[in-house]
């Protein structure tokens, strides 16, 4: 660190760390903007000392409306103190907040909602599925390496400073859309390798021989036909209808345990 700058690595690192609470006073009317104001306020107050306006001025703007990706956020904050510590306008600060915590929203759900988090989950399901502990291990420690992450992120986002704005506007669509892709089709894998639907009954055909409903029929015919129509049963309740994916769940529990008792599936 060059004598003219007030922050440390160690302020930076905390800056990371206190962003793990970005949502702790999450509301509807400003969303995340309590947990991102109170993890930036330390550095605030390093940055202004005892200047009691400029501090004003800082929080004032940062309690104004903020939804961002809580992960990544991090990259954000140390954007923005770069700023705050180097003179920045208010005006300039508060445009740079409100020009990047949507995109840096959009590249946070695709890559970590949409591809890192179903690909360990189908991971972990395998393994704990055939009895193996590190199914949950390796999910447990996925969060953690993720978590550990935010200090890279803002560490990254307070020494690019403004170099990282044009390269995070310019590309936020292609990040997100690639990420989104890979995704979905990771998602629609899982579907055919973990979605199963075994019916169990037997229909009699000519000569008395006995042809089992799902292995001699669905399966030869069209194999994965049966999971594949209750996910797309599901999305189109969660899509069109509004579901609510609580009540879809225990519906898929209290039906499963129906059809096993009567001898369905």
């Amino acid at each position: 660190m060059s004598a003219s700058k007030k922050l440390t690595k160690h302020d930076i690192t905390m800056l990371g760390i206190r962003s793990s609470f970005l949502q702790a006073s999450f509301n509807y009317e400003r969303m995340q903007a309590c947990g991102f104001t109170w993890a930036m306020l330390p550095a605030l107050e390093k940055v202004y000392g005892d200047d009691k306006e400029k501090l004003s001025a800082a929080m004032t703007d940062n309690l104004e409306f903020i939804n961002t990706h809580p992960n990544l956020v991090g990259f954000l904050m140390g954007l923005m103190m770069s700023l705050e510590e180097g003179g920045g306008t208010r005006d300039a600060i508060k445009g740079l907040k409100l020009a990047l915590f949507g995109p840096i929203a959009g590249i946070g759900d695709a890559i970590f909602w949409f591809t890192i988090l179903p690909i360990v989950a189908g991971i972990s399901c395998s393994f704990a599925s055939q009895g193996s502990v590190l199914g949950p291990i390796i999910f447990f420690a996925t969060y953690v390496v993720i978590w550990i992450l935010r200090i890279v992120w803002t560490r990254l986002g307070y020494t690019l400073g403004t170099r990282s704005i044009d390269i995070i506007t310019e590309n936020s669509d292609m990040i997100a859309n690639s990420a989104t892709i890979l995704g979905i089709t990771v998602i629609g894998a899982l579907i055919a390798s973990y979605v199963t639907i075994n019916l169990l009954p037997v229909i009699k055909v000519d000569g008395g021989i006995e042809v089992a409903v799902q292995a001699e029929f669905f399966d030869r015919i069209f194999p994965n036909f049966l999971p594949m129509c209750v996910t797309l049963l599901l999305f189109w309740l969660l899509k069109k209808k509004q579901a609510n994916p609580i009540v879809l769940i225990v519906s898929i529990i209290v039906l499963s345990i129906l059809g096993a008792w009567i001898g369905l599936v």
